[in-house]
């Protein structure tokens, strides 16, 4: 039995990927985006410039926001693969375990994707996709972009 290697790079990882017999190895290539700080960064700054005027109110929840974004950024990595988009966590690339929203696995078929934006396309803020997998008349989901945007995805 023959069996042939190929590799490609993606970000700092390798995808390895086998041919058995000779046939050619079909490359899908998997692209995990680089975590991206700026939007946890700008909600400290504007946090931090709300109580320097003494706007405690809303410094506090655009602060822990910041937080909650700023610690997801650094655990929470969204995976490309040739036939879905998953959720994992950690830089082992764990399950994140059930979607705690509506349930089953955080990995999505792209062939039930209805439709999907990147929300606001100079500065994306906010990722939507409507898909059928979850509910067949469609589920709607929202994820904060922490991840570089302008990657192959």
């Amino acid at each position: 039995m023959r069996t042939q290697i190929s590799r490609i790079q993606v970000g700092s990882r390798t995808a390895v990927f086998a041919s058995v017999l000779g046939r050619r190895a079909q490359k899908k290539e998997t692209v995990i985006p680089d975590p991206d700080y700026r939007i946890p960064i700008v909600l400290l700054g504007m946090a931090g410039g709300l109580a320097y005027t003494d706007n405690l109110v809303p410094a506090v929840p655009v602060g822990l926001l910041g937080l909650l974004l700023l610690f997801q950024t650094t655990r929470v990595r969204f995976v490309f693969d040739g036939q879905a988009l998953e959720v994992k966590v950690g830089e082992q690339l764990e399950e994140s375990g059930e979607n705690v929203f509506v349930g089953g696995k955080n990995r999505w078929k792209y062939s039930s994707f209805v439709n999907w934006e990147l929300w606001w396309p100079n500065f994306p803020i906010l990722v939507y996709f409507k898909e059928t997998q979850t509910k067949p008349e469609g589920q709607i989901h929202f994820f904060p972009v922490i991840f570089v945007s302008n990657s192959r995805c």
